[in-house]
């Protein structure tokens, strides 16, 4: 489902408690107006734009022209720290030609190819450090091996820019994020009559405090020059920023010792948000297997990644409040057929992981307390994306099922529906609905039922 679509759904639902500002107030407390978060600026004008065409997280590499013509040219990452979720430290992102097809001695070459070592790639800007991976270009030409690590060396490479793929190469070589997967932040590219080309892509994270996210529109001459015309923030990073889909073979566990019903929240919230990380990691092996495309694979990984920065801050509010989370046990299973992971993405993603991110916009517009507001605003988002990959994944298969598979899949929403009502339904810790935002059993009772009017019907 198009995130936008889930986004005008969320706050459809949400409407009517914002058409004003909402009154909290909790136990022994006075009420507080809380507002509604400011809105972003508008992002740059792409209707004029085309989406630049990806390959595994990368602009693709089949529209060319080289000349001498090599016998092979891979875009490949490389991680120069420690690689995150079992990644190999090297991996070729995307390949066209066959590599070392006219050497003298094709086994050499592609000996030195597979050895290819490089101290720096392209400038990356990652949110967690350890997943930070560097790409560069390598090349095959009779016996010529090489590596092209920074802008300057692939305009060289390229020579004149005649191709709007060639032009978003050049782009990220000189460090702006092109293929993120949704829409808002893929990168796009303009040919003009004249020879040149527009870019735009992004820069930056909005994690941590005086980070940003921003938005580039750069010029790129035929020579390769390249200009930033002009600059737009899409994203404040907040100083908080680090509820979630839970991954089969998870071990039931509850943080205990902790009398502030806050702390139990967050610990109990920070071990189900780390169990999150394991689902994802195992839903793009699942996808791999059984042949989703590269991008709903690397959706997964990206909402992994995301879900390492949600426990660092639901550990954080969780000890600000006196409790400390227990780690996920997860038991390693083997990877499934696709009708249970379909079982498993109707259940935990289109219905829990949904109304969760519905929750969680609630939580960002109705917490008292400043600190949970901040966090929930960006995990809102977040998990908002996370749910629309799960309905991004159901549309790519529910074709594909029998009548049979799909009743199937209609019967376990509904009864994930029905537990779901159970447990919104047990009144909360009135510091909970206060401070935290949660909303009270009428109010979860409504926004199920604008969910289930919606898209659960």
């Amino acid at each position: 489902m198009n995130v936008d679509r889930l986004r005008f759904l969320f706050s459809r639902a949400l409407r009517t408690s914002l058409a004003t500002p909402l009154l909290i107030a909790g136990c022994g407390r006075e009420p507080v107006v809380v507002e509604p978060p400011p809105t972003k600026p508008e992002p740059v004008d792409l209707s004029q734009h085309s989406d630049v065409e990806c390959v595994n997280g990368a602009p693709a590499i089949s529209d060319l022209s080289i000349e001498p013509p090599p016998d092979s040219v891979q875009l490949r990452a490389i991680y120069l720290r420690t690689p995150p979720f079992g990644l190999p430290a090297l991996r070729v992102r995307t390949s066209e030609g066959e590599a070392c097809a006219t050497a003298t001695d094709p086994q050499d070459c592609q000996a030195r190819l597979d050895t290819l070592e490089i101290q720096q790639g392209f400038p990356r800007t990652c949110a967690i450090a350890e997943g930070c991976a560097e790409d560069f270009v390598a090349m095959t030409r009779g016996d010529e091996v090489a590596a092209f690590t920074n802008a300057e060396s692939v305009r060289a490479l390229l020579g004149r820019i005649d191709t709007p793929q060639e032009a978003a190469l050049l782009a990220f070589a000189a460090g702006y994020s092109l293929c993120e997967w949704t829409g808002d932040r893929h990168g796009k590219v303009r040919a003009f009559p004249d020879g040149t080309f527009s870019v735009v892509g992004t820069q930056g994270y909005a994690c941590g405090e005086g980070t940003q996210l921003t938005q580039h529109v750069l010029g790129i001459t035929a020579t390769g020059e390249l200009t930033e015309q002009q600059r737009v923030v899409l994203e404040e990073g907040s100083p908080l920023c680090a509820i979630g889909r839970r991954p089969v073979g998870l071990q039931d566990a509850r943080a205990g010792g902790c009398e502030d019903a806050r702390g139990r929240y967050f610990a109990d919230s920070a071990r189900l948000e780390a169990a999150s990380i394991h689902a994802f990691l195992r839903l793009r092996e699942e996808l791999a297997l059984h042949g989703a495309s590269p991008e709903l694979q690397d959706a997964a990984l990206t909402s992994a990644a995301e879900e390492v920065r949600h426990t660092g801050v639901t550990a954080r509010l969780a000890l600000r409040f006196g409790a400390t989370p227990l780690p996920p046990a997860v038991t390693d299973l083997p990877l499934r057929p696709l009708d249970e992971v379909l079982l498993d993405n109707t259940v935990e993603g289109c219905v829990r992981e949904t109304y969760g991110a519905l929750v969680a916009h609630h939580q960002a517009l109705h917490a008292k307390d400043p600190e949970i507001r901040e966090a929930m605003v960006r995990i809102a988002e977040d998990e908002t994306r996370h749910a629309g990959l799960s309905w991004d994944i159901d549309a790519w298969a529910t074709p594909h099922l029998s009548a049979e598979q799909r009743a199937s899949l209609q019967e376990a929403r509904r009864q994930a529906i029905a537990v779901l009502r159970a447990e919104v339904a047990v009144p909360l810790d009135a510091e909970l609905t206060a401070d935290a935002g949660l909303p009270s059993p009428e109010v979860a009772a409504a926004l199920l039922d604008s969910l289930e009017q919606a898209i659960w019907a």
